[in-house]
């Protein structure tokens, strides 16, 4: 496919794909999008063995930041990554990867700082959803440097790419779970996940609402704050029980499954209580065969990580913008039958 034969189907003139391929300007809104749909639809990359013999020469390094230190979850992320990675060796590709523990701005934005000095060519990157980490977004976005966020997204930014689930989508997957485990019928606590991820808030409203809206005779008791850390939520599931010994059904909103369970059989409920959770990390596949968690809802971290490195790389070859783009993973449904 050519730039004459895309310019024909679009009823435009070569040069004006030429300038929608390159970003300089001066097209109408509608014809760029018209453009970028074609292109998206025949699969269309401008000259892209000239472009990755370019690319090889000059070693581009992907740089990746993520909250991964104490979450368990990020290992199949870490290791998708690195997979992406090893297929990209022959384009001479490379990963910086900087990990932090928790969610601390500034830390972040220094990690950020420290992959732009050593030259990075992309961003990958689990955005804190504050508008300082937005505003550093758009200064590499000015600078060049494309960004795609992985796992969770980021408000009011000119990210290129994200890469992950839809969290709305999948807190209303966990409610319907929920209405199934519990037949319609329990007092729930809600252990939430980190109100500094946008991801988070969406899949906890996301249930919320449902069950609301579905489940009448489902009542939210109470809930506490995993902050996607294993002792936090121990000590915050641990003092909702104490306050609420009514509650028998948990949703996990995020991380902290292994906390929360301690919790739960600490209390000696692990037969009561019916808990619904995210992720098949090593406790939550423990707690399901042990017959504490009923259920979980899968987000495919590995394909996350190795999608979103695939899409800085698609980027960094291709030339074609894919601001707002979206790369949404399937949610599976975990059972013991199926784990």
């Amino acid at each position: 496919m050519t730039i004459k034969q895309i310019a024909d189907l679009c009823g435009v003139s070569r040069g004006t794909v030429d300038r929608v391929l390159n970003g300089r300007g001066k097209v109408k809104p509608e014809t760029e999008e018209r453009v970028l749909r074609t292109i998206r639809q025949l699969g269309y990359t401008k000259n892209i063995a000239g472009k990755a013999l370019t690319l090889k020469k000059t070693t581009p390094v992907i740089g990746v930041v993520v909250s991964s230190e104490g979450n368990p979850f990020f290992d199949d992320v870490i290791e998708g990554f690195r997979q992406a990675e090893r297929e990209l060796t022959d384009y001479g590709v490379t990963l910086m990867l900087k990990t932090m523990r928790g969610y601390d701005v500034r830390r972040q934005l220094k990690l950020i700082g420290e992959l732009e000095e050593a030259g990075v060519s992309a961003l990958v990157i689990q955005p804190i959803n504050d508008a300082r980490i937005a505003e550093k977004i758009d200064a590499l976005g000015s600078n060049g440097i494309p960004t795609i966020t992985v796992n969770t997204d980021i408000e009011n930014s000119c990210r290129s790419c994200y890469v992950g689930s839809d969290y709305a989508a999948g807190g209303v997957t966990a409610a319907g779970v929920m209405r199934i485990v519990t037949g319609g019928k329990a007092k729930l606590g809600i252990v939430t996940g980190v109100s500094m991820l946008l991801g988070h808030d969406q899949r906890h409203e996301g249930f919320e609402k449902h069950i609301r809206r579905v489940c009448p005779d489902i009542a939210i008791v109470d809930s506490a704050s995993a902050m996607d850390d294993t002792e936090h939520s121990y000590r915050m599931t641990l003092a909702m029980l104490n306050r609420n010994p009514q509650i028998d059904a948990i949703f996990i909103v995020a991380a902290g499954a292994e906390g929360v369970c301690r919790a739960v059989v600490e209390k000696g409920r692990e037969k009561v209580i019916r808990v619904v959770a995210f992720d098949t990390v090593p406790a939550t596949i423990s707690m399901m065969r042990s017959g504490l968690v009923r259920a979980v809802i899968c987000q495919q971290p590995l394909r996350q990580g190795h999608d979103s490195v695939i899409a800085a790389f698609d980027m960094l070859l291709s030339g074609i913008p894919k601001q707002g783009n979206r790369i949404i993973m399937e949610h599976q449904i975990k059972i013991l039958e199926n784990l």
